[in-house]
């Protein structure tokens, strides 16, 4: 099953759950929620109306953190460990997983100094294997990692859910991809327009040099002839020199 349709189901799942809940009963569907390994999507749960009307209450540390888990990142967490529930392993493992995500977002080549500081990674191989076993194999990511220049460059990353005000740069984003791609497909199709042309003209070029070709030939054919050939009646050929070499004959004339 993909990861999208696999995502659809938790999400609706946990949506149902939330709905159905108030206040301190909430706590243990949010834990949940962002230890599952397999769900990476909050902000339809952030959205329930009971989950909403934790705000302000004794249990808003809970909203807090299913906001992390929504928009923030490991280091987001350690900020406010000291106000905030402390995340069980899965929490853990999950949020920074997330946070690959987020740095994915800004910069395709991530470097491993980079990641073992936004991660507590305390060396390459634990780094590397999260990345592979945590991160690639989950289908989060995609990428090549270079142990020789010490990075990872990602080719694909899953999306998070949008942060306040993400929406309107997402929305410029994908404008200025439709009008660089509107620009292209006008420049391809000069160019096809172009190839056109000149297919075309080296059709007509190639037809002026056999017509050419065939004029030589018949002209050299014309000239290997001779000029001891000439045409007498329908009937064909008249060879001079054989006319030459008869006897002519001799008129009697009469005394």
């Amino acid at each position: 099953m993909e990861i999208e349709e696999k995502q659809a189901e938790l999400i609706d799942q946990f949506v149902k759950q939330a709905s159905a809940q108030k206040g301190s009963a909430l706590c243990p569907i949010i834990v949940e929620a962002t230890s599952h390994p397999s769900l990476f999507a909050f902000s339809e749960i952030l959205a329930v109306p009971t989950v909403v009307e934790l705000e302000g209450t004794n249990n808003s540390v809970h909203l807090e953190v299913l906001r992390l888990f929504a928009q923030g990142t490991w280091s987001d967490y350690k900020s406010n460990s000291g106000r905030l529930p402390q995340l069980v392993p899965n929490q853990v493992l999950k949020l920074k997983q997330l946070t690959v995500l987020t740095l994915a977002e800004t910069n395709k080549v991530l470097s491993y100094d980079k990641l073992m500081l936004e991660l507590d990674a305390t060396n390459v191989r634990d780094l590397e294997d999260f990345l592979i076993n945590d991160c690639m194999y989950a289908g989060l990511v995609r990428g090549k990692l270079d142990q020789l220049q010490r990075y990872f460059e990602v080719q694909f990353a899953a999306g998070r859910d949008l942060r306040p005000g993400q929406l309107g740069s997402m929305i410029q984003t994908l404008s200025n991809w439709l009008a660089m791609s509107d620009n292209l497909l006008v420049t391809i199709q000069d160019k096809i327009k172009w190839a056109d042309t000149m297919s075309e003209l080296d059709k007509k070029h190639r037809k002026e040099l056999e017509d050419r070709v065939m004029e030589v030939k018949k002209s050299v054919a014309v000239k290997l002839q001779g000029p001891d050939e000439i045409y007498s009646e329908p009937g064909g050929l008249m060879d001079c020199e054989d006319d030459k070499s008869r006897p002519k004959r001799r008129r009697h004339l009469r005394s």
